[in-house]
Order: structure tokens, then sequence, then C-alpha cells
């Protein structure tokens, strides 16, 4: 009876090497059902990964169809109207023609105050080709398919707030300025074209609006922007700040333009910048499960290669 205790502790040190295996068995399996864990989340985020690059190629292929679509339809309008030998000048004033006395245009379906910037809606529209942003819209699409560098200019107010859109055109190394909605090249007392700074001078601004028609004169330069992207609110400016640190001059482009005033190609480009970015996710997580998790994935160059050679097996 007195041996117990001493039988009891024996148990008990001869126990612990039991344990310590038992213990790192325990371990082990925790470390195996992480393991386990790690791989669902990573092949779950993997298989998610692939799905959104395929959509979103299959999603610039309809864009891009989309682009050439729009671009073989202005190219159409253009054809018709514009001159192909005439002058930049007369060009513009083709395009300005057929604004004001153009075919019977549909006149109901769209709200002239609608941010419409689709051109197939605006060159077909009455009351968009009667408000100054979608008016605007038709004419720098119109110049842009007749070869004429066109972006637009937004005319701003004290809170830096759109209240008139104008149209800037490429002429002879001179931006003039160009009203779509009022249908009029802007010209100073000696009938030249007149630019965005010569327009900031009151009196230069009052002579060459003064005999158009319902001109408002609080439509005036002295605050301009080609691209106002106080519109999206918290990262407009961080975004602004960070575009003419990277791309001094980018609202300066006739691209950036156009890619605010064409629907198809601003979805063609967004579109393209997702699908590189997928794919470098797709690399990324390669990488990373074939270095650190020893997953091995099929190269699609290998799948095509294996499903191009089972098709064209005769054998079987």
């Amino acid at each position: 009876m007195r041996s117990e205790p001493f039988m009891k502790a024996e148990d008990a040190t001869l126990s612990s090497p039991q344990a310590a295996e038992v213990s790192r068995e325990t371990a082990s399996d925790w470390s195996a059902a992480g393991r386990r864990e790690h791989h669902r989340v990573f092949l779950a985020v993997w298989y998610s990964a692939n799905l959104l690059l395929i959509l979103s190629i299959a999603a610039a292929i309809y864009a891009a169809v989309w682009e050439y679509s729009t671009r073989k339809y202005l190219k159409g309008f253009s054809d018709a109207i514009i001159p192909a030998a005439a002058a930049p000048e007369q060009k513009i004033q083709s395009i300005l023609d057929w604004m004001t006395n153009g075919p019977a245009r549909l006149q109901a379906g769209r709200s002239g105050s609608s941010p419409d910037r689709d051109p197939t809606d605006t060159l077909n529209y009455n009351s968009l080709l009667r408000v100054c942003g979608t008016a605007t819209n038709a004419f720098i699409n119109l110049a842009d398919s007749g070869n004429l560098a066109a972006r637009r200019i937004l005319l701003l107010d004290a809170r830096k707030s759109a209240k008139h859109v104008d149209a800037e055109v490429l002429v002879n190394g001179r931006w003039i300025v160009v009203d779509p909605v009022f249908r009029v090249i802007l010209r100073g007392r000696d009938g030249e074209p007149l630019t965005r700074d010569e327009l900031t001078n009151p009196a230069i601004f009052s002579a060459a609006t003064a005999n158009i028609p319902k001109y408002d004169s609080s439509y005036s330069f002295e605050r301009t922007a080609h691209v106002r992207l106080a519109r999206l609110y918290l990262i407009g400016t961080p975004l602004r700040k960070t575009l003419d640190f990277l791309l001094p001059g980018w609202e300066d482009s006739t691209t950036v333009s156009l890619l605010v005033e064409r629907e198809s190609l601003a979805a063609m480009v967004a579109v393209i910048v997702i699908v590189l970015f997928l794919g470098l996710l797709r690399v990324s997580l390669r990488w990373y499960g074939e270095r650190r998790l020893g997953i091995r994935s099929v190269r699609v160059r290998a799948q095509l290669r294996r499903a191009c050679q089972a098709f064209l097996n005769t054998t079987s």
C-alpha cells in the first residue's frame, strides 16, 4: 500500500514521453488541418480570379466590338457631312451647319438634361442637340471622325460647377473656341477665331458674343477646365493631384476628352485595365501557390495543347 504513490509517480514518469508524442501528433494534426484550410481558401480565390478574368476578357471583346461599331457609325456620319479636302475651319463650319440645318431628327424618347455620352444618341435626338453638354458631345465625336483635334472646355462658376460647355479645336496651332449649342465659332472684331485665353478679356468676350442671339453673358471664361473631377466627391481631389504629378498636362489631352465623351471608348479602356489587373493577379496567385503551397497549376498553354492533340488525334 505504501508503494502505491511511487507506482503512480512511476506511471506518470513513464507516460511523459507518450504525452509528448500525443502532443506532437495533435500539433501535427492541427498543422495539417491549417494547411488544408489554407489550401481551400487559396483554391477558392484562385478559381474566383480565373472566373473573373474570363468574364472580363469577354467584356473586353464586347466593348471592343462596341467601340468599333461606334467608330464605323461616326465615320459614316462624318464622311457625309465633312468635305475630306476642306480646311479645318471649313470642316468645323460644316459640322455646325449640319447641326443647325440637318435632316429631321427624333424629337422624343430622350431627356435633353440626361448625361448621355453615346454619340449614336446625341447625333439623332433634337433635344440632345439643344443642350450644351450633349451638343458638345456630338460635335467632338464628329470632329474626331473628321480628323480634327478637338476637346471639350467647361466654363465654371465661382463654386467650380459647370455653367456651360464649349469645344476647342486645334487650327493652325491655336485652340480656337467653338460653341456647339449656339452653332458658332467665337470670333473677334477682325473675324479671326478666338482662343480661351483671348476670351478671358471682357472686352473681347463682349464683342465676340454680342451678336449671338440669347447668349448668356455669364458664360464667360475666367474659370475653365477640361475635366471636372469634383463630381467624384472624396476621391476627386486626390485623383487630380495624383494625375497632375504622374502625367502633367493630362487634362489637355484630346484622348481624355474623347474618353469622357464616348461611352464605348471609356468602357473598352476600363475593361482592358481590369483584364490587365486580373491577369497580374492570376500570375501572382500562381507563383504563390507553386512556391509557398506546393500547388502545381496546369498552364493554359498546356491545356490548349492537350485539347488540340485530343481533337486532332485520329487514332481514337
